[in-house]
């Protein structure tokens, strides 16, 4: 049990020093991939949308699902989630451009 213990340990510090990441971390990320796919699909937009293609399906999703034209609050809520989502996306890409 002890020698497994130190593999275990051993594999996670060179999955470390190989990749920078600790092998838990790649479980976040797919995580965050998965929320932004569910994100592009209710927007309606493609995985490389521009901030205005993000604003424009945003608007087009709002006036369908806005509480004054049959939609409920939840929706507008989702709506507005994944805009925020898919915005933030664009700003860590553009951050980790040199």
């Amino acid at each position: 049990m002890g020698r497994l213990l130190i593999f275990v340990v051993l594999g996670c510090v060179i999955v470390r020093i190989a990749t920078g990441k600790w092998p838990w971390g790649w479980w976040s990320v797919s995580e965050r991939s998965q929320d932004e796919a569910v994100a592009r699909n209710l927007l309606g937009v493609n995985r490389n949308a521009t901030r205005e293609e993000i604003a424009e399906a945003h608007r087009r999703v709002l006036i369908r699902v806005h509480p004054d034209h049959g939609g409920s609050n939840e929706a507008v809520h989702q709506a507005n989630a994944a805009r925020d989502l898919l915005i933030a996306r664009i700003s860590r890409s553009e951050m980790e451009l040199p």
